[in-house]
């Protein structure tokens, strides 16, 4: 190769396109590679989710927390009717989540409160706030990890309380995050 084989060539000013290709050395063989192949993710599909309506959260049930609005959602792959993000086809992988509730100005306190994510229908994930002493109306219960999913596998947030009756979404608020996710790698 001569030597001013890239300095003479016309400069690429933008991102390359996925067919654009690169030459690089593998253990001293020249070959060529398209950018498709090394280009960075941008940890799609993605999504977040929140409710500003109401919402009855049952005492001594696990619900389902069923966020009627998205900031974003880069699939359209989160459903605001029934609080489930379905992994899309071709997109398995691992993915992260958080789902979080806080209780705010509550009437009826609970001792006990958990925030849960599952998959398919089973918990997989979850955090529980609680003790003697009782939790405070600004309480705040988060969940959040690393799941490996399929295709076709859905995912929703539930929420537990133990007060002494059954608590309206808006005392018990989506702050701080509401239910979240995207992936990670494939």
């Amino acid at each position: 190769l001569n030597t001013d084989v890239i300095s003479a060539q016309t400069e690429l000013a933008a991102e390359p396109a996925d067919a654009d290709e690169f030459m690089v050395s593998d253990g001293g063989v020249l070959k060529r590679i398209d950018y498709s192949l090394i280009k960075g993710g941008t940890n799609t599909p993605n999504f977040f989710a929140y409710n500003p309506a109401s919402q009855t959260m049952t005492k001594d049930a696990e619900t389902a927390v069923i966020m009627a609005s998205e900031a974003f959602d880069s699939a359209s792959a989160y459903n605001t009717s029934d609080g489930k993000f379905t992994v899309p086809a071709g997109e398995g992988g691992v993915y992260w989540f958080k789902g979080a509730i806080r209780m705010v100005g509550t009437a009826a306190i609970p001792t006990r409160a958990s925030s849960s994510i599952y998959v398919n229908g089973a918990v997989s994930l979850s955090n529980e706030l609680g003790g003697s002493g009782g939790l405070n109306t600004y309480s705040y219960v988060a969940v959040y990890g690393i799941l490996n999913l399929s295709a076709s596998d859905y995912v929703q947030l539930y929420f537990y309380h133990d007060a002494s009756s059954d608590m309206d979404l808006s005392q018990a608020s989506i702050h701080m995050g509401g239910f979240q996710g995207f992936k990670l790698i494939g």
